[in-house]
Protein backbone atom coordinates (compact mmCIF):
# COMPACT_ATOMS: atom_id res chain seq x y z
CA UNK A 1 0.00 0.00 0.00
CA UNK A 2 1.18 3.16 -0.99
CA UNK A 3 2.38 6.28 1.20
CA UNK A 4 -0.68 8.49 -0.33
CA UNK A 5 -4.01 5.80 0.23
CA UNK A 6 -2.04 4.69 4.03
CA UNK A 7 -2.06 9.09 4.63
CA UNK A 8 -5.66 9.02 4.01
CA UNK A 9 -6.58 6.44 5.75
CA UNK A 10 -4.29 7.58 9.29
CA UNK A 11 -6.13 11.13 9.09
CA UNK A 12 -9.49 10.05 7.48
CA UNK A 13 -9.88 7.39 10.59
CA UNK A 14 -8.21 9.91 13.30
CA UNK A 15 -10.73 12.35 11.53
CA UNK A 16 -13.35 9.60 12.32
CA UNK A 17 -12.94 9.32 16.06
CA UNK A 18 -12.35 12.96 17.00
CA UNK A 19 -15.84 13.29 15.07
CA UNK A 20 -17.41 10.27 17.16
CA UNK A 21 -15.69 11.86 20.31
CA UNK A 22 -17.00 15.54 19.35
CA UNK A 23 -21.17 14.05 19.03
CA UNK A 24 -20.74 11.23 21.89
CA UNK A 25 -19.80 14.02 24.59
CA UNK A 26 -21.63 16.96 23.05
CA UNK A 27 -22.18 19.71 26.04
CA UNK A 28 -25.69 20.38 27.11
CA UNK A 29 -25.02 23.07 29.88
CA UNK A 30 -22.81 26.13 29.92
CA UNK A 31 -20.81 24.16 32.64
CA UNK A 32 -20.31 20.82 30.60
CA UNK A 33 -19.14 23.56 27.83
CA UNK A 34 -16.88 25.86 29.56
CA UNK A 35 -15.19 22.97 32.37
CA UNK A 36 -16.79 19.55 31.04
CA UNK A 37 -18.33 19.26 33.73
CA UNK A 38 -16.24 19.07 36.52
CA UNK A 39 -15.75 15.51 36.01
CA UNK A 40 -12.58 14.19 34.38
CA UNK A 41 -10.58 12.03 35.67
CA UNK A 42 -6.90 12.90 36.51
CA UNK A 43 -5.59 10.65 34.36
CA UNK A 44 -7.59 11.92 31.13
CA UNK A 45 -6.95 15.35 32.27
CA UNK A 46 -3.42 14.80 32.22
CA UNK A 47 -3.41 13.43 28.93
CA UNK A 48 -5.81 16.11 27.56
CA UNK A 49 -3.65 18.43 28.77
CA UNK A 50 -0.58 17.80 27.23
CA UNK A 51 -2.47 17.66 23.81
CA UNK A 52 -3.71 20.78 24.87
CA UNK A 53 -0.25 21.98 25.33
CA UNK A 54 1.40 20.80 22.88
CA UNK A 55 0.55 22.18 20.19
CA UNK A 56 1.98 22.40 16.63
CA UNK A 57 4.72 24.47 17.69
CA UNK A 58 6.29 21.49 19.76
CA UNK A 59 5.42 18.53 17.67
CA UNK A 60 6.25 20.30 14.18
CA UNK A 61 8.43 23.36 14.83
CA UNK A 62 10.68 22.55 18.00
CA UNK A 63 12.40 19.52 16.56
CA UNK A 64 12.83 21.51 13.17
CA UNK A 65 14.25 25.02 15.15
CA UNK A 66 16.64 21.94 17.04
CA UNK A 67 17.60 20.46 13.69
CA UNK A 68 18.91 24.26 12.51
CA UNK A 69 19.88 26.34 15.14
CA UNK A 70 21.47 23.29 17.77
CA UNK A 71 22.48 24.67 21.03
CA UNK A 72 20.43 28.09 20.55
CA UNK A 73 17.35 26.16 20.15
CA UNK A 74 17.74 24.91 23.95
CA UNK A 75 15.44 27.95 25.42
CA UNK A 76 12.55 26.22 23.63
CA UNK A 77 13.26 23.28 25.80
CA UNK A 78 13.96 24.62 28.77
CA UNK A 79 11.17 27.33 28.89
CA UNK A 80 8.10 25.53 27.67
CA UNK A 81 9.32 22.22 30.05
CA UNK A 82 9.81 25.04 32.99
CA UNK A 83 6.94 27.09 32.34
CA UNK A 84 4.47 24.09 32.77
CA UNK A 85 6.12 22.86 36.34
CA UNK A 86 6.02 26.64 37.17
CA UNK A 87 2.18 26.69 36.34
CA UNK A 88 1.72 23.42 37.68
CA UNK A 89 3.34 24.21 40.91
CA UNK A 90 2.60 27.74 41.82
CA UNK A 91 -0.26 28.84 40.12
CA UNK A 92 -2.91 26.01 38.85
CA UNK A 93 -4.16 24.99 42.84
CA UNK A 94 -4.36 28.24 44.02
CA UNK A 95 -6.54 29.14 40.87
CA UNK A 96 -8.35 25.99 41.29
CA UNK A 97 -8.97 27.00 44.97
CA UNK A 98 -10.02 30.36 43.96
CA UNK A 99 -12.53 28.71 41.67
CA UNK A 100 -12.90 30.89 38.92
CA UNK A 101 -12.17 28.75 35.74
CA UNK A 102 -11.64 31.49 33.28
CA UNK A 103 -8.27 33.99 34.08
CA UNK A 104 -10.50 36.99 33.03
CA UNK A 105 -12.87 35.79 35.87
CA UNK A 106 -9.97 35.12 38.21
CA UNK A 107 -8.66 38.94 37.34
CA UNK A 108 -12.56 40.21 37.67
CA UNK A 109 -12.85 38.89 40.85
CA UNK A 110 -9.80 38.95 43.06
CA UNK A 111 -8.96 42.56 41.58
CA UNK A 112 -13.11 43.40 41.91
CA UNK A 113 -12.94 45.51 38.74
CA UNK A 114 -15.16 44.74 35.34
CA UNK A 115 -12.75 46.95 34.01
CA UNK A 116 -9.99 44.67 35.30
CA UNK A 117 -12.00 41.66 33.51
CA UNK A 118 -12.44 43.85 30.49
CA UNK A 119 -8.90 44.33 30.10
CA UNK A 120 -8.02 40.69 30.87
CA UNK A 121 -10.53 39.75 28.16
CA UNK A 122 -8.72 41.98 25.50
CA UNK A 123 -5.23 40.06 26.75
CA UNK A 124 -6.72 36.65 26.34
CA UNK A 125 -8.32 37.52 22.95
CA UNK A 126 -5.26 38.95 21.77
CA UNK A 127 -2.83 35.95 23.39
CA UNK A 128 -5.11 33.38 22.32
CA UNK A 129 -5.42 34.76 18.53
CA UNK A 130 -1.76 35.11 18.54
CA UNK A 131 -1.29 31.26 19.23
CA UNK A 132 -3.81 29.91 17.60
CA UNK A 133 -2.33 31.62 14.08
CA UNK A 134 0.21 28.87 14.61
CA UNK A 135 -1.50 26.02 15.08
CA UNK A 136 -3.78 26.64 11.92
CA UNK A 137 -0.74 27.62 10.25
CA UNK A 138 0.61 24.26 11.32
CA UNK A 139 -3.00 22.55 9.84
CA UNK A 140 -2.14 23.93 6.30
CA UNK A 141 1.43 22.74 6.05
CA UNK A 142 0.54 18.95 7.42
CA UNK A 143 -2.49 18.92 4.79
CA UNK A 144 -0.40 20.52 2.28
CA UNK A 145 1.87 17.62 1.85
CA UNK A 146 -0.07 14.54 2.80
CA UNK A 147 -2.99 15.00 1.43
CA UNK A 148 -1.51 17.11 -1.90
CA UNK A 149 -3.68 20.39 -1.20
CA UNK A 150 -2.64 23.87 -1.10
CA UNK A 151 -1.70 25.11 2.16
CA UNK A 152 -4.44 27.76 2.38
CA UNK A 153 -6.85 24.42 1.36
CA UNK A 154 -5.54 22.67 4.43
CA UNK A 155 -6.12 25.38 6.93
CA UNK A 156 -9.70 25.49 5.46
CA UNK A 157 -9.91 21.69 6.07
CA UNK A 158 -9.22 22.46 9.55
CA UNK A 159 -11.16 25.27 10.45
CA UNK A 160 -13.90 22.74 8.98
CA UNK A 161 -12.48 19.78 11.49
CA UNK A 162 -12.20 22.32 14.94
CA UNK A 163 -15.58 23.91 14.25
CA UNK A 164 -17.16 20.44 14.30
CA UNK A 165 -16.19 19.10 17.56
CA UNK A 166 -15.33 22.72 19.62
CA UNK A 167 -18.78 24.26 18.90
CA UNK A 168 -20.44 21.03 19.00
CA UNK A 169 -18.68 19.98 22.15
CA UNK A 170 -17.22 22.62 23.88
CA UNK A 171 -14.77 21.70 26.53
CA UNK A 172 -16.09 18.38 27.41
CA UNK A 173 -16.05 17.24 23.88
CA UNK A 174 -12.68 18.82 23.60
CA UNK A 175 -11.06 17.34 26.57
CA UNK A 176 -11.96 13.78 25.41
CA UNK A 177 -11.14 14.24 22.11
CA UNK A 178 -7.74 15.85 23.59
CA UNK A 179 -6.94 12.23 25.00
CA UNK A 180 -7.48 10.46 21.67
CA UNK A 181 -4.84 13.67 20.31
CA UNK A 182 -2.79 12.84 22.46
CA UNK A 183 -1.95 8.94 21.98
CA UNK A 184 -1.76 9.83 18.39
CA UNK A 185 0.72 12.46 18.41
CA UNK A 186 2.79 10.50 20.93
CA UNK A 187 2.81 7.56 18.84
CA UNK A 188 3.27 9.46 16.10
CA UNK A 189 6.02 11.41 17.59
CA UNK A 190 7.88 8.73 19.37
CA UNK A 191 7.46 5.23 16.69
CA UNK A 192 10.11 7.56 13.90
CA UNK A 193 11.80 8.95 16.48
CA UNK A 194 13.14 5.00 18.08
CA UNK A 195 13.41 3.87 14.20
CA UNK A 196 15.76 6.41 13.57
CA UNK A 197 17.63 6.04 17.19
CA UNK A 198 18.14 2.46 15.82
CA UNK A 199 18.99 3.14 12.22
CA UNK A 200 21.71 5.23 13.58
CA UNK A 201 22.91 4.45 17.00
CA UNK A 202 21.72 0.94 17.66
CA UNK A 203 19.64 2.53 20.51
CA UNK A 204 16.68 1.93 21.26
CA UNK A 205 15.90 5.23 23.32
CA UNK A 206 16.13 8.32 20.94
CA UNK A 207 17.11 9.90 24.53
CA UNK A 208 20.35 7.77 25.00
CA UNK A 209 20.84 7.79 21.34
CA UNK A 210 21.98 11.26 21.13
CA UNK A 211 24.32 11.16 23.18
CA UNK A 212 25.72 7.89 21.70
CA UNK A 213 28.10 7.04 18.88
CA UNK A 214 26.64 6.71 15.38
CA UNK A 215 26.57 3.08 12.84
CA UNK A 216 27.90 2.96 9.48
CA UNK A 217 26.15 1.62 6.43
CA UNK A 218 27.56 -1.95 7.73
CA UNK A 219 25.96 -1.36 11.26
CA UNK A 220 29.15 -0.91 12.67
CA UNK A 221 30.19 1.68 15.20
CA UNK A 222 32.12 3.89 13.22
CA UNK A 223 33.37 5.51 17.38
CA UNK A 224 32.20 8.85 16.55
CA UNK A 225 29.69 10.35 18.42
CA UNK A 226 26.78 11.83 17.06
CA UNK A 227 26.80 15.78 18.07
CA UNK A 228 30.93 15.27 17.16
CA UNK A 229 29.74 14.17 13.60
CA UNK A 230 26.83 16.68 12.73
CA UNK A 231 29.48 19.48 14.21
CA UNK A 232 31.87 18.61 11.41
CA UNK A 233 29.31 17.94 8.38
CA UNK A 234 27.62 21.29 9.24
CA UNK A 235 31.07 23.04 10.33
CA UNK A 236 32.34 21.94 6.59
CA UNK A 237 29.51 23.27 4.77
CA UNK A 238 29.97 26.93 6.36
CA UNK A 239 27.80 27.17 9.44
CA UNK A 240 28.83 27.61 12.98
CA UNK A 241 29.00 24.27 14.94
CA UNK A 242 25.74 22.45 16.01
CA UNK A 243 26.60 22.54 19.97
CA UNK A 244 27.62 25.97 20.36
CA UNK A 245 25.71 29.05 20.41
CA UNK A 246 24.88 32.23 18.79
CA UNK A 247 22.92 34.20 20.95
CA UNK A 248 24.13 35.92 24.59
CA UNK A 249 23.89 35.10 27.65
CA UNK A 250 21.21 37.46 28.83
CA UNK A 251 19.57 36.64 25.68
CA UNK A 252 19.04 32.99 26.40
CA UNK A 253 18.10 33.64 30.21
CA UNK A 254 15.61 36.51 28.87
CA UNK A 255 14.22 34.29 26.37
CA UNK A 256 14.05 31.28 28.23
CA UNK A 257 12.23 33.37 30.94
CA UNK A 258 9.71 35.09 28.79
CA UNK A 259 8.81 31.40 27.54
CA UNK A 260 8.27 29.61 31.23
CA UNK A 261 6.48 32.77 32.74
CA UNK A 262 4.52 33.30 29.49
CA UNK A 263 3.70 29.35 29.68
CA UNK A 264 2.90 29.60 32.93
CA UNK A 265 -0.24 32.22 31.94
CA UNK A 266 -1.40 30.79 29.16
CA UNK A 267 -5.14 31.02 29.58
CA UNK A 268 -5.48 27.75 27.54
CA UNK A 269 -4.02 25.79 29.57
CA UNK A 270 -4.96 27.03 33.40
CA UNK A 271 -8.94 26.57 32.68
CA UNK A 272 -7.82 22.60 32.44
CA UNK A 273 -6.99 22.25 35.98
CA UNK A 274 -10.97 23.34 36.44
CA UNK A 275 -12.47 20.10 34.51
CA UNK A 276 -11.47 17.66 37.22
CA UNK A 277 -13.32 17.28 40.83
CA UNK A 278 -11.27 18.54 43.47
CA UNK A 279 -8.15 20.62 43.72
CA UNK A 280 -6.00 17.35 44.84
CA UNK A 281 -6.96 15.93 41.11
CA UNK A 282 -5.63 18.84 39.53
CA UNK A 283 -2.46 18.36 41.64
CA UNK A 284 -2.00 15.21 40.33
CA UNK A 285 -3.44 15.30 36.98
CA UNK A 286 -0.45 17.88 36.72
CA UNK A 287 1.81 15.10 37.58
CA UNK A 288 0.71 13.48 34.79
CA UNK A 289 0.49 15.89 32.46
CA UNK A 290 4.02 16.51 33.04
CA UNK A 291 5.20 13.19 32.68
CA UNK A 292 3.28 12.69 29.27
CA UNK A 293 4.55 15.97 28.08
CA UNK A 294 8.65 14.66 28.85
CA UNK A 295 8.07 11.57 26.65
CA UNK A 296 8.34 13.87 23.89
CA UNK A 297 10.33 17.02 24.72
CA UNK A 298 13.06 14.68 26.07
CA UNK A 299 13.12 12.87 22.74
CA UNK A 300 12.99 16.34 20.63
CA UNK A 301 16.99 17.08 21.00
CA UNK A 302 17.28 13.31 19.21
CA UNK A 303 14.82 13.98 16.47
CA UNK A 304 16.54 17.37 15.36
CA UNK A 305 20.17 15.80 15.60
CA UNK A 306 18.95 12.47 13.58
CA UNK A 307 17.18 15.12 11.09
CA UNK A 308 19.71 17.50 10.40
CA UNK A 309 22.58 14.90 10.04
CA UNK A 310 20.04 12.82 7.59
CA UNK A 311 19.41 15.91 5.99
CA UNK A 312 22.89 16.78 5.00
CA UNK A 313 23.66 13.97 3.74
CA UNK A 314 20.75 13.44 1.36
CA UNK A 315 20.72 16.08 0.08
CA UNK A 316 23.87 18.34 0.04
CA UNK A 317 25.58 17.39 -3.39
CA UNK A 318 23.33 14.94 -5.19
CA UNK A 319 22.00 15.66 -8.38
CA UNK A 320 18.89 17.38 -8.08
CA UNK A 321 17.49 14.23 -10.63
CA UNK A 322 18.78 11.43 -8.14
CA UNK A 323 16.70 13.24 -5.24
CA UNK A 324 14.17 10.81 -3.05
CA UNK A 325 10.43 11.57 -3.76
CA UNK A 326 10.06 13.52 -0.76
CA UNK A 327 11.95 16.52 -2.30
CA UNK A 328 9.78 17.49 -4.94
CA UNK A 329 6.44 16.31 -3.16
CA UNK A 330 7.80 19.30 -0.64
CA UNK A 331 8.81 21.50 -3.13
CA UNK A 332 5.46 21.16 -4.99
CA UNK A 333 3.99 22.10 -1.91
CA UNK A 334 5.79 25.53 -1.67
CA UNK A 335 7.69 24.66 1.34
CA UNK A 336 11.22 23.30 -0.61
CA UNK A 337 13.12 25.39 -3.16
CA UNK A 338 15.87 24.97 -4.90
CA UNK A 339 18.01 27.38 -7.70
CA UNK A 340 21.31 25.76 -9.01
CA UNK A 341 22.83 29.14 -8.48
CA UNK A 342 26.55 27.54 -10.34
CA UNK A 343 24.19 25.42 -13.24
CA UNK A 344 26.21 21.93 -12.29
CA UNK A 345 22.59 20.37 -11.87
CA UNK A 346 23.31 19.39 -8.10
CA UNK A 347 21.93 20.84 -4.60
CA UNK A 348 24.34 23.13 -2.88
CA UNK A 349 23.86 23.11 0.93
CA UNK A 350 25.65 26.16 2.19
CA UNK A 351 24.97 28.82 5.18
CA UNK A 352 23.00 31.96 4.71
CA UNK A 353 19.78 32.38 2.49
CA UNK A 354 19.45 30.70 -1.23
CA UNK A 355 17.34 33.88 -2.04
CA UNK A 356 15.73 36.59 -0.73
CA UNK A 357 12.17 35.80 0.88
CA UNK A 358 10.65 32.56 0.93
CA UNK A 359 10.02 30.54 -1.89
CA UNK A 360 7.46 31.91 -5.08
CA UNK A 361 7.07 30.25 -8.07
CA UNK A 362 6.23 30.87 -11.68
CA UNK A 363 3.98 28.39 -11.81
CA UNK A 364 3.39 24.61 -11.11
CA UNK A 365 5.81 22.04 -11.62
CA UNK A 366 3.54 21.27 -15.25
CA UNK A 367 3.46 25.18 -16.02
CA UNK A 368 7.01 25.99 -15.86
CA UNK A 369 10.38 23.73 -14.96
CA UNK A 370 13.99 24.36 -14.89
CA UNK A 371 16.99 23.30 -16.36
CA UNK A 372 16.60 19.95 -14.18
CA UNK A 373 12.72 19.37 -13.84
CA UNK A 374 12.85 21.60 -10.75
CA UNK A 375 10.28 24.57 -10.00
CA UNK A 376 11.13 27.90 -11.37
CA UNK A 377 11.61 30.18 -8.56
CA UNK A 378 11.48 34.38 -9.44
CA UNK A 379 13.00 34.76 -6.21
CA UNK A 380 16.20 37.32 -6.71
CA UNK A 381 18.89 35.18 -5.60
CA UNK A 382 21.89 36.35 -2.76
CA UNK A 383 25.40 36.07 -3.19
CA UNK A 384 26.05 32.98 -0.77
CA UNK A 385 26.50 29.38 -2.27
CA UNK A 386 23.59 27.87 -0.45
CA UNK A 387 20.99 27.20 -3.16
CA UNK A 388 18.38 25.21 -0.92
CA UNK A 389 15.69 26.43 0.90
CA UNK A 390 14.12 24.01 3.64
CA UNK A 391 11.30 25.56 5.56
CA UNK A 392 12.00 24.25 8.91
CA UNK A 393 8.45 23.05 9.70
CA UNK A 394 8.71 20.06 7.42
CA UNK A 395 11.65 18.37 9.61
CA UNK A 396 9.30 16.67 11.79
CA UNK A 397 7.07 15.93 9.37
CA UNK A 398 9.71 14.63 6.64
CA UNK A 399 11.70 13.19 9.23
CA UNK A 400 10.46 9.23 8.17
CA UNK A 401 10.71 9.71 4.67
CA UNK A 402 14.31 11.24 5.22
CA UNK A 403 15.26 7.75 7.27
CA UNK A 404 13.61 5.66 4.65
CA UNK A 405 10.69 4.21 7.33
CA UNK A 406 8.38 1.96 6.01
CA UNK A 407 5.30 4.27 4.51
CA UNK A 408 2.84 3.08 7.60
CA UNK A 409 5.24 5.77 9.69
CA UNK A 410 4.71 8.36 7.57
CA UNK A 411 1.28 8.38 7.14
CA UNK A 412 1.12 8.27 11.05
CA UNK A 413 3.34 11.29 11.28
CA UNK A 414 0.75 12.71 9.43
CA UNK A 415 -1.95 11.74 11.46
CA UNK A 416 0.33 13.15 14.47
CA UNK A 417 0.71 16.20 13.30
CA UNK A 418 -2.79 17.07 12.55
CA UNK A 419 -3.73 16.07 15.85
CA UNK A 420 -1.14 18.11 17.49
CA UNK A 421 -2.35 21.53 15.84
CA UNK A 422 -5.77 20.83 16.40
CA UNK A 423 -6.22 20.05 19.67
CA UNK A 424 -3.84 22.81 21.13
CA UNK A 425 -6.19 24.86 18.80
CA UNK A 426 -9.78 23.81 19.94
CA UNK A 427 -8.33 24.48 23.66
CA UNK A 428 -7.32 27.89 22.45
CA UNK A 429 -10.56 28.85 20.07
CA UNK A 430 -12.99 27.87 23.89
CA UNK A 431 -10.44 30.47 25.61
CA UNK A 432 -11.86 32.67 23.14
CA UNK A 433 -15.38 32.06 23.07
CA UNK A 434 -15.62 32.06 27.07
CA UNK A 435 -13.77 35.12 27.30
CA UNK A 436 -16.67 36.34 25.19
CA UNK A 437 -19.59 35.03 26.42
CA UNK A 438 -18.51 34.59 30.04
CA UNK A 439 -16.54 37.15 30.88
CA UNK A 440 -17.72 39.70 28.80
CA UNK A 441 -21.74 39.20 28.03
CA UNK A 442 -22.57 37.50 31.11
CA UNK A 443 -20.47 39.20 33.53
CA UNK A 444 -20.02 42.84 32.27
CA UNK A 445 -22.27 44.03 29.41
CA UNK A 446 -25.15 41.15 29.60
CA UNK A 447 -25.80 39.57 33.47
CA UNK A 448 -29.24 38.89 32.87
CA UNK A 449 -28.60 37.15 29.89
CA UNK A 450 -30.22 32.78 30.01
CA UNK A 451 -27.67 29.95 30.26
CA UNK A 452 -29.31 28.81 26.88
CA UNK A 453 -28.46 32.41 25.56
CA UNK A 454 -24.85 32.25 27.28
CA UNK A 455 -24.24 28.90 25.45
CA UNK A 456 -25.55 30.23 21.95
CA UNK A 457 -23.55 33.27 22.53
CA UNK A 458 -20.46 31.12 23.56
CA UNK A 459 -20.96 28.63 19.94
CA UNK A 460 -20.96 32.08 18.26
CA UNK A 461 -18.17 33.58 19.78
CA UNK A 462 -16.05 29.99 19.01
CA UNK A 463 -17.89 30.41 15.21
CA UNK A 464 -16.17 33.44 14.80
CA UNK A 465 -13.07 32.84 16.69
CA UNK A 466 -12.27 30.03 14.04
CA UNK A 467 -13.03 32.32 11.05
CA UNK A 468 -10.35 34.65 12.49
CA UNK A 469 -7.75 32.11 13.42
CA UNK A 470 -8.39 30.83 9.67
CA UNK A 471 -7.28 33.99 8.65
CA UNK A 472 -4.83 34.06 10.55
CA UNK A 473 -3.02 30.81 9.41
CA UNK A 474 -3.18 31.96 5.99
CA UNK A 475 -1.80 34.61 6.26
CA UNK A 476 0.84 34.00 9.18
CA UNK A 477 3.23 36.92 10.52
CA UNK A 478 5.78 34.26 10.66
CA UNK A 479 6.74 30.56 10.61
CA UNK A 480 4.86 28.54 13.19
CA UNK A 481 6.87 28.48 16.21
CA UNK A 482 7.90 32.60 15.92
CA UNK A 483 3.67 32.81 15.90
CA UNK A 484 3.85 31.00 18.92
CA UNK A 485 7.07 32.98 20.99
CA UNK A 486 5.21 35.98 20.34
CA UNK A 487 2.17 35.01 22.10
CA UNK A 488 4.20 33.62 24.99
CA UNK A 489 5.99 36.82 25.33
CA UNK A 490 2.59 38.38 25.09
CA UNK A 491 1.09 36.45 27.68
CA UNK A 492 4.80 36.93 30.41
CA UNK A 493 3.67 40.51 30.17
CA UNK A 494 0.38 40.86 30.97
CA UNK A 495 -1.12 37.90 32.87
CA UNK A 496 2.13 36.03 35.03
CA UNK A 497 2.01 39.13 37.12
CA UNK A 498 -1.80 40.01 38.34
CA UNK A 499 -1.93 36.37 38.28
CA UNK A 500 1.08 35.72 40.74
CA UNK A 501 0.18 38.63 42.71
CA UNK A 502 -3.19 38.21 42.90
CA UNK A 503 -2.36 35.35 45.09
CA UNK A 504 0.46 35.98 46.82
CA UNK A 505 0.11 39.75 47.33
CA UNK A 506 -2.85 40.53 49.24
CA UNK A 507 -2.36 44.29 49.07
CA UNK A 508 -2.33 44.50 44.97
CA UNK A 509 -5.30 46.16 44.03
CA UNK A 510 -7.26 46.80 40.71
CA UNK A 511 -5.53 50.13 39.97
CA UNK A 512 -2.12 48.69 39.86
CA UNK A 513 -3.44 45.42 38.31
CA UNK A 514 -4.85 47.30 35.40
CA UNK A 515 -2.05 49.47 35.13
CA UNK A 516 0.65 46.67 35.38
CA UNK A 517 -1.49 44.39 32.48
CA UNK A 518 -1.44 47.73 30.25
CA UNK A 519 2.15 48.75 30.13
CA UNK A 520 3.30 45.10 30.22
CA UNK A 521 1.18 44.58 27.04
CA UNK A 522 1.89 47.65 25.22
CA UNK A 523 5.67 47.38 25.88
CA UNK A 524 5.73 44.23 24.68
CA UNK A 525 3.62 44.07 21.39
CA UNK A 526 4.79 47.63 20.31
CA UNK A 527 8.73 46.32 20.31
CA UNK A 528 7.84 42.89 18.60
CA UNK A 529 6.04 44.61 16.15
CA UNK A 530 8.37 46.90 15.68
CA UNK A 531 11.49 44.59 15.28
CA UNK A 532 9.56 42.01 13.15
CA UNK A 533 7.48 43.99 11.21
CA UNK A 534 8.27 48.06 11.00
CA UNK A 535 12.21 47.55 10.38
CA UNK A 536 13.04 44.40 10.06
CA UNK A 537 16.51 46.02 8.81
CA UNK A 538 17.06 47.18 12.24
CA UNK A 539 15.87 43.69 14.07
CA UNK A 540 19.88 42.82 15.16
CA UNK A 541 21.62 42.82 19.02
CA UNK A 542 23.27 46.22 18.20
CA UNK A 543 20.18 48.21 18.05
CA UNK A 544 18.13 45.66 21.14
CA UNK A 545 17.10 47.02 24.01
CA UNK A 546 19.40 45.86 26.93
CA UNK A 547 20.73 43.51 24.28
CA UNK A 548 17.38 41.68 24.47
CA UNK A 549 15.82 40.25 21.34
CA UNK A 550 12.02 40.44 20.16
CA UNK A 551 11.54 36.86 21.49
CA UNK A 552 13.10 37.25 24.68
CA UNK A 553 11.13 40.87 25.78
CA UNK A 554 7.96 39.34 27.10
CA UNK A 555 10.27 39.41 30.22
CA UNK A 556 11.06 43.13 30.34
CA UNK A 557 7.67 43.59 29.95
CA UNK A 558 6.97 41.29 32.39
CA UNK A 559 9.29 43.30 35.21
CA UNK A 560 7.36 46.71 33.82
CA UNK A 561 4.36 45.09 34.81
CA UNK A 562 5.49 44.48 38.32
CA UNK A 563 7.32 47.63 38.99
CA UNK A 564 4.05 50.01 37.76
CA UNK A 565 1.49 47.47 39.25
CA UNK A 566 3.65 47.94 42.62
CA UNK A 567 4.14 51.38 42.82
CA UNK A 568 0.14 51.90 41.57
CA UNK A 569 -0.93 49.71 44.61
CA UNK A 570 1.40 51.58 46.83
CA UNK A 571 -0.47 55.12 46.11
CA UNK A 572 -3.89 54.17 45.86
CA UNK A 573 -6.03 52.61 48.06
CA UNK A 574 -5.95 49.04 49.57
CA UNK A 575 -8.31 46.39 48.28
CA UNK A 576 -11.28 45.47 50.85
CA UNK A 577 -11.06 43.56 53.49
CA UNK A 578 -13.10 40.65 52.32
CA UNK A 579 -10.86 40.65 48.76
CA UNK A 580 -7.57 40.19 51.27
CA UNK A 581 -9.16 37.88 53.75
CA UNK A 582 -9.67 35.93 50.37
CA UNK A 583 -6.24 36.13 48.74
CA UNK A 584 -5.03 34.85 52.40
CA UNK A 585 -7.71 31.80 52.36
CA UNK A 586 -6.82 30.09 48.84
CA UNK A 587 -2.83 29.84 49.73
CA UNK A 588 -4.20 27.67 52.66
CA UNK A 589 -4.46 24.02 51.77
CA UNK A 590 -7.25 22.76 52.95
CA UNK A 591 -11.15 23.46 52.01
CA UNK A 592 -10.48 21.43 48.86
CA UNK A 593 -14.12 20.74 47.17
CA UNK A 594 -15.87 20.05 44.53
CA UNK A 595 -15.43 22.01 41.41
CA UNK A 596 -17.07 25.10 41.37
CA UNK A 597 -20.71 25.78 39.90
CA UNK A 598 -20.75 28.67 37.43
Amino acid sequence: MDVQLLTYIFVGASFALYIGIAIWSRAGSTKEFYVAGGGVSPVANGAATAADWMSAASFISMAGIIAYAGYDASVYLMGWTGGYVLLAMLLAPYLRKFGKFTVPDFIGDRYYSNVARTVAVICVIFVSFTYVAGQMRGVGIVFARFLEVDVNIGVIIGMAIVFFYAVLGGMKGITYTQVAQYCVLIFAFLVPAVFLSIMMTGHILPQTGFGATVLDASGNDTGVYLLERLDQVVQDLGFGAYTDGSKSTIDVFFITAALMCGTAGLPHVIVRFFTVPRVRDARISAGWALFFIALLYTSAPAVGAFARTNLIETVNGTEYKELPGWFYNWENSGLIGWMDKNNDGRVQMAAGAPFEGKPTFSGSREEATGAQGERVLTNTPTDNASEVYIDRDIIVLANPEIGNLPAWVIALVAAGGVAAALSTAAGLLLVISSAISHDLLKKTLVPDITEKQELLAARLAAVVAIVIAGYFGINPPGFVAQVVAFAFGLAAASFFPVILMGIFYRRMNKEGAIAGMLVGLAFTFGYIVYFKFISPELNTADNWLFGVSPEGIGTVGMILNFVVAFAVSRVTQAPPEHIQHIVEDIRVPRGAGAATQH
